[in-house]
């Protein structure tokens, strides 16, 4: 179907500021920091500068794995970050990713503190750092780091762009939604195929491939993401669904998916996460009834 209002491209393209949506005030073609502000700096050896996206929930959900397998070191502070606000774009989070977009991390267990931003690069790092959820065997991890490249290059620009495109455009257009649901079923088919014959995405152990594509794709087949699972038939992918059930059964994956959150059922937010105490504490349903 064309559509009712073809755009024809400019020579040269000049940014509208008012063609943004929701996200006008904080989108803009140039990179760098907007206004001075130092992040805030925790006890803890790791420092989280975050929120509760897909991408997000990746950290999180690997650092509760991790404090569950009883790595004292993998004990984190956790910031929220306000993107609406335009917090990202501060000269103290500008400093830790230059690409101002969360997740970062700080360890400052290194000196100099080592900064590791893009969330593949830091769910590697703390498997790495920690020794585990990436195989030692060379077929394995070759295996493994395959499924983490593949999520890195697909779920965020395809799910996410499905997800702007469905759910945050100012305008529904046919063109852009149908393009990228047919590459996000076409993604869940591949995942499908892959896991009807094994129990985790890259074999039979559990590991930072799961960890990166479960917030995406394992949330969206439980009608959690855009609330599309009617709309894009997420029932044609049963193995999917049971691979997802089996992370949702996990209660590291149940308190990272908290962390940071600002979104859904009040207790099961935790905006801030700077003890394990908090989230028997701080959700936000206890900080609203005090």
């Amino acid at each position: 179907m064309a559509d009712a209002n073809p755009y024809t491209p400019p020579k040269v393209w000049t940014w509208d500021r008012e063609n943004g949506g929701q996200f006008a005030s904080i989108n803009r073609p140039v990179a760098g920091a907007t206004h001075e502000k130092t992040l805030p700096i925790g006890k803890h050896p790791l420092q989280l500068y975050s929120l509760g996206t897909p991408n997000g929930v990746k950290v999180t959900l690997m650092l509760e794995e991790l404090l569950a397998l009883g790595h004292a070191g993998a004990e984190y502070d956790a910031w929220l970050i306000d993107i609406m606000k335009g917090e990202q774009f501060s000269s103290g989070f500008v400093e830790v990713n230059p690409n101002s977009k969360i997740p970062v991390m700080l360890d400052r267990s290194t000196e100099p503190p080592t900064r590791v931003f893009e969330s593949g690069a830091i769910l590697l790092y703390l498997a790495e750092k920690f020794g585990a959820f990436l195989p030692t065997d060379h077929h394995k991890r070759t295996e493994t780091l395959s499924w983490l490249f593949w999520h890195m290059g697909t779920t965020a620009d395809l799910g996410g762009g499905f997800g702007h495109f469905y759910a945050y455009a100012p305008e529904k257009w046919q063109y852009p939604i149908d393009r990228y649901a047919m590459e996000v079923k076409r993604q869940l088919d591949v995942l499908d195929r892959n896991l009807s014959s094994r129990e985790f995405i890259a074999g039979d152990e559990y590991t930072i491939a799961d960890m990166g594509i479960f917030p995406w794709y394992g949330e969206l087949v439980k009608g959690r993401q855009y609330d599309a699972g009617e709309f894009l038939s997420v029932h044609e992918y049963p193995h999917v669904i049971r691979w997802a059930d089996t992370l949702l059964a996990r209660e590291p994956v149940r308190r990272g998916r908290m962390v940071n959150r600002t979104r859904g059922e009040p207790s099961e937010q935790l905006r801030e996460r700077h003890d394990a105490s908090d989230f028997d504490t701080r959700t936000e349903d206890k900080l609203r009834s005090e």
